[in-house]
């Protein structure tokens, strides 16, 4: 199995003190920083950009998973990598052409991921497969945070694990992951976990516990914990 990893989502943290967000999530036993980047054209918000990411960056060695829901992404995927991401996902349906946006993200030293959307089918990345690091389920419609898992990415996450094989891929899923739901997800095949409301709620003093039960959460059902 993939290691199992939690990424809180910034999307859900304060703004007016992203440093120290960023620092407390490393803090309270963060894998990755999951970082939303909204354009308000792709989908209905705009959140951040590359410089914000760039001034996130010094405050973590932690892995920086950036989820670009931005249409077009290939003119900006530079940016991206030089302000410090590690992991850099688009979503197939942003472009006609993912397969080359995939092939740039790699061109520039970076891990590649392909998200899909509720609405898409397993099938459409049948044919990148083999160029991506990462494949990340939407559980709900992107664009907002704080709203419910939609149950049908649970048999989306397992035909995904199934179609990966053998192959060093994570299963990422978004949306809607609390303590409660991050059994089923697990179960199915995600490894990687995003949550963002259920990690930012209650402030600081409480990340390391939020992000504890939702590990523990997905560990009982991988047979990780007891």
């Amino acid at each position: 199995m993939r290691p199992l990893l939690i990424a809180p989502s910034m999307l859900a943290s304060d703004f007016s003190k992203v440093g120290e967000e960023v620092r407390a999530a490393d803090q309270a036993g963060a894998d990755w920083i999951h970082l939303d980047v909204m354009d308000g054209h792709f989908v209905p918000k705009i959140s951040f950009g590359p410089a914000v990411i760039q001034a996130m960056r010094p405050h973590t060695k932690k892995v920086f998973d950036t989820h670009l829901m931005i249409a077009p992404c290939d003119p900006y995927l530079e940016a991206f990598a030089k302000a410090g991401s590690d992991i850099i996902t688009v979503h197939v349906e942003s472009s006609p052409h993912v397969h080359r946006s995939l092939q740039a993200i790699r061109a520039l030293g970076k891990k590649a991921g392909v998200t899909l959307n509720p609405g898409t089918p397993v099938e459409t990345i049948e044919n990148v497969i083999d160029l991506v690091d990462l494949i990340l389920v939407m559980s709900v419609n992107p664009g907002f945070g704080g709203q419910a898992f939609i149950p049908t990415a649970i048999e989306k996450i397992a035909r995904l694990r199934a179609l990966a094989g053998a192959r060093p891929i994570d299963i990422e899923v978004d949306g809607g992951i609390t303590a409660e739901t991050a059994p089923l997800v697990a179960r199915a095949g995600a490894n990687v976990l995003v949550a963002g409301s259920a990690v930012f709620k209650g402030g600081p003093d409480t990340y390391a516990k939020n992000i504890s039960a939702i590990r523990l959460a997905a560990a009982l059902v991988r047979g990780e914990a007891a």
